[in-house]
């Protein structure tokens, strides 16, 4: 692992750049290289050579930070990408490392977590907050109780299609006339997923599709 990691620093706010550059540059072997202000310059700035680590906003003007570690993320040895937010959600959580990052820490508490998320990180592992880890195995434990433990391989090659129009919005209706077939068979394969998922509604739906990657965060 690096021993001395160099960081790319990305937020819109200059004052959380600066509380955060205090805390990472008072930490043995972490230093901040660079600092960008928007998602575009995040995307420019990381591929300076001397860059093994991006800490970046999740909402960011002229490119989201979603985007950006999207973008960072395609090319041949990028650095690796760490978001930060405000947002203590778990479908950014999987948005953000659907997109390629390797973590997310909460704002709130970035001063306890960052430094363990960083080096976390640089150790190839992904880091999760407290919050959606419990939330994890919260979900993990309900779906066992349910019989529901092994989801991911249950569903048919039609019921992932129809899994993944649903997360996409569609109705029923919609999706009827694109798979071309009854509302009433739409409505069965609904009811059969979420039984198999030990699952109740759309959205607990569109968390599972973009888990296992039937949908683009």
């Amino acid at each position: 692992m690096t021993t001395s990691v160099r960081i790319l620093l990305a937020d819109d706010h200059a004052l959380v750049r600066r509380g955060v550059r205090l805390i990472l540059d008072s930490s043995p072997g972490l230093t901040v290289v660079s600092e960008a202000s928007d998602g575009v310059e995040a995307v420019t700035l990381a591929r300076a050579p001397d860059v093994d680590l991006v800490i970046m906003d999740i909402a960011m003007p002229r490119m989201t930070g979603l985007a950006a570690a999207r973008e960072i993320c395609r090319a041949k040895d990028h650095p690796y990408v760490l978001m930060l937010s405000m947002y203590d959600n778990e479908q950014y959580f999987f948005e953000a490392l659907k997109a390629g990052a390797s973590g997310y820490v909460l704002k709130s508490v970035v001063d306890e977590d960052l430094v363990a998320a960083c080096w976390a990180t640089m150790r190839g592992e992904s880091f999760l907050y407290p919050g959606v880890e419990s939330s994890l195995v919260r979900q993990h434990l309900d779906r066992m109780a349910t019989g529901a433990g092994r989801s991911q391989g249950l569903l048919s090659a039609r019921e992932d299609q129809v899994v993944k129009l649903i997360a996409e919005g569609f109705s029923s209706k919609e999706i009827a006339q694109t798979l071309v077939i009854s509302l009433r068979t739409v409505d069965r394969h609904r009811e059969n997923i979420l039984e198999k998922l030990g699952m109740r509604d759309r959205t607990e739906l569109t968390r599972y599709a973009i888990r296992v990657g039937l949908i683009e965060a």
